[in-house]
């Protein structure tokens, strides 16, 4: 049987290749609202940050998403962000990928 290719996406604040599934989409709407895009279907500008706490603090500590997705993000919803992330890390960890 024929092995599928695995998508392989960039995080932002790392510069590490993943797979698409270790990472979640930030999106920026033309309405240049940004939000978390969990299905990574949402239109718009894409950015990729790894499941990873101490990334998502590194992204806030360097507010690597303003300038990527060239638009100023708040501190909530970076906030957001790092929780976010630390509850997909912990839902990983218990019931595996």
């Amino acid at each position: 049987m024929k092995q599928r290719k695995v998508p392989l996406r960039k995080c932002v604040v790392s510069g590490e290749m993943k797979d698409k599934k270790s990472m979640i989409r930030i999106v920026r709407s033309k309405e240049g609202e940004v939000s978390i895009d969990p299905s990574g279907k949402m239109p718009g500008r894409g950015a990729y940050v790894s499941i990873e706490p101490e990334v998502a603090k590194k992204a806030q500590k360097n507010d690597t998403l303003s300038k990527i997705l060239e638009i100023k993000i708040s501190d909530e919803f970076y906030q957001e962000l790092v929780d976010y992330v630390t509850h997909q890390k912990a839902r990983q960890e218990l019931f595996g990928k």
